[in-house]
């Protein structure tokens, strides 16, 4: 179950990295790169795809980090969560399995998109997605949703090719897409449904559960298949796990890379690590 007062604690993150901005940016008002009717608001960090022309080289050559300069018109756009609910989520620690996770992500980018004065979508998905929001892009929405995530059974297989290729045709403006999910699929039909929302900000959320990365049995076991209806027993040699982590880390590589060419970001967050440790890795600035 997801403890809405997580929310209180965005409302810190928030304040903090606001501040963290203005006192490591003191005195930014204009540029003399902006066009007529545009107001310097703030920065973040660059992210391939970007207009290199908002680079700040001078902030560069100070930090070595690379940043881009937000203009008031730019800060009006959607943010768009879709956030897997295949049965495969349903796994992990019980306070917080991968659904859990994969749902706070996209519930804190629904808050701070709110607090930001911008609009938001949230939709589940696995063989199909269902829009759960109900369009007025409030805090109060968002406290809405984390009940209606609680009340989420994960079931299914994810269709990922359909399910964004789909999506894609429903996006009317320029956004911003968290997608948070497991990523246990066909590579190739991944690619192929990322690549239908690329024309947009992309970020991924690739959530991982720890006793997948590394298989916590040895000796005779027997595995359920979360997805399908069968079950497989296999005698788990120190050897076969290391191939199956080894197997495991090339896929999850996979998606990093092809991401990557898309221009997207992508994040590998493991469910065992501080929740706001891996949200301001995700969170776009």
């Amino acid at each position: 179950m997801i403890d809405p007062e997580f929310l209180d604690e965005l409302d810190r993150f928030q304040t903090g990295r606001k501040r963290q901005v203005q006192d490591r940016f003191p005195g930014e008002e204009e540029s003399p790169e902006v066009g007529e009717g545009l107001t310097f608001s703030d920065y973040r960090r660059y992210t391939p795809g970007d207009d290199t022309r908002l680079i700040d080289w001078k902030l560069y050559a100070r930090t070595r980090e690379l940043y881009v300069k937000v203009f008031e018109e730019e800060r009006n756009f959607t943010v768009h969560v879709l956030v897997d609910t295949s049965e495969s989520m349903d796994f992990g620690d019980e306070a917080d399995d991968k659904f859990d996770r994969a749902a706070k992500l996209g519930l804190g980018f629904c808050y701070l998109t709110a607090d930001e004065g911008n609009d938001f979508r949230f939709s589940t998905f696995s063989e199909t997605y269902d829009r759960i929001d109900d369009g007025s892009s409030s805090k109060g929405e968002v406290l809405e949703l984390v009940e209606r995530c609680n009340e989420v059974d994960p079931a299914g297989e994810a269709d990922f090719e359909e399910v964004f290729e789909t999506y894609a045709e429903t996006i009317r403006s320029r956004a911003l897409i968290l997608i948070a999910s497991d990523f246990l699929g066909d590579v190739d039909g991944i690619e192929t449904g990322l690549s239908a929302l690329s024309r947009n900000r992309l970020v991924l959320g690739h959530v991982i559960d720890p006793d997948e990365w590394e298989l916590p049995v040895r000796g005779d076991t027997i595995f359920d298949a979360m997805e399908q209806e069968f079950s497989r027993r296999a005698y788990v040699s120190g050897r076969l796990a290391q191939e199956y982590h080894t197997r495991l880390e090339a896929h999850v590589n996979d998606i990093a890379e092809r991401s990557e060419d898309l221009l997207a970001r992508h994040e590998l967050v493991r469910t065992d690590e501080e929740f706001f440790d891996a949200f301001s890795r995700v969170w776009v600035e």
